[in-house]
């Protein structure tokens, strides 16, 4: 895989980007799909994900939901996700998340 990014001596990639003062958010998920109240600035391209347990969880503006047939998020991951804005795709504002077993917490960190 070619990237910009710099490299390990594993070829793993080191992920360069920093997370933004005050750009920490958490959603409470559960059986009602929840979104995030504080939207993602036009600046912010990625986020990292952590999940305290299973969820489903789908992008989209601030009228965003989650259904079970969203993309599932394992519990006890970090994952960064590209918010999109390149060459006229759309810039996600919003994340929505709905439990995939029980309760639980979304933990999002914006990067710059």
């Amino acid at each position: 895989m070619t990237t910009l990014l710099p490299t390990d001596v594993n070829n793993n990639i080191i992920p360069a980007l920093r997370l933004k003062p005050d750009g920490a958010q958490s959603i409470t998920f559960s059986s009602i799909s929840t979104r995030n109240s504080i939207s993602f600035d036009s600046d912010i391209k990625v986020i990292i994900l952590y999940a305290t347990n299973p969820v489903y969880i789908r992008f989209g503006d601030n009228t965003v939901t989650a259904t079970t047939n969203d993309h599932y998020f394992p519990a006890g991951v970090y994952y960064d996700v590209a918010l999109g804005g390149d060459a006229g795709s759309p810039h996600f504002t919003h994340i929505a998340a709905l439990r995939a077993e029980t309760d639980g917490i979304l933990y999002i960190s914006e990067k710059e």
